[in-house]
């Protein structure tokens, strides 16, 4: 984690009850998507509570040695630059295949025009890039891990 990022988190943390600031034991700081475009505008949809959900390829988790999102985890959203927007908790984690990724979900993910034919559409594209770089194939049943999150806070960077 950055120093920006890391003070933001320090400045939140500070401000819970000591019983409440020692449940977060799992801290990250990172941006949504592989541009910069994107990466500040899910930051916006995250930070304005638009955007409450994510997915990722369960490839990276399973074979490249990352550690599955798990409930409680705490993550200072950050632009495409690392600059904090705000700080979220995951509250649910799934599994399921891309083919079976539901139109509430899809709405969930606050991006588009939040139908399910957006979703399908923007993310079989993004996945095939990704499958490509990791030297599988993208399918319908690819698995994937779903994750439900909400912000806990939005205060600016100072």
């Amino acid at each position: 984690m950055d120093e920006r990022s890391q003070r933001y988190l320090e400045t939140y943390l500070s401000q819970l009850p000591a019983q409440t600031r020692s449940q977060y034991t799992s801290f990250s700081s990172d941006y949504y998507c592989a541009d910069k475009h994107n990466a500040d505008l899910c930051a916006q949809l995250v930070k304005t509570g638009q955007k409450t959900a994510t997915c990722s390829l369960a490839h990276w988790y399973l074979n490249e040695d990352e550690p599955i999102p798990e409930v409680g985890h705490l993550q200072v959203v950050t632009d495409w630059d690392g600059l904090p927007h705000c700080i979220i908790e995951i509250t649910q984690v799934e599994t399921c295949h891309y083919c079976d990724v539901t139109s509430e979900f899809a709405a969930a993910e606050g991006e588009g025009d939040k139908t399910l034919r957006w979703w399908r559409e923007a993310h079989w594209a993004f996945f095939a890039r990704e499958c490509e770089e990791l030297g599988i194939e993208p399918n319908e049943e690819m698995p994937l891990i779903l994750e439900r999150f909400r912000v806990v806070h939005d205060a600016p960077f100072v």
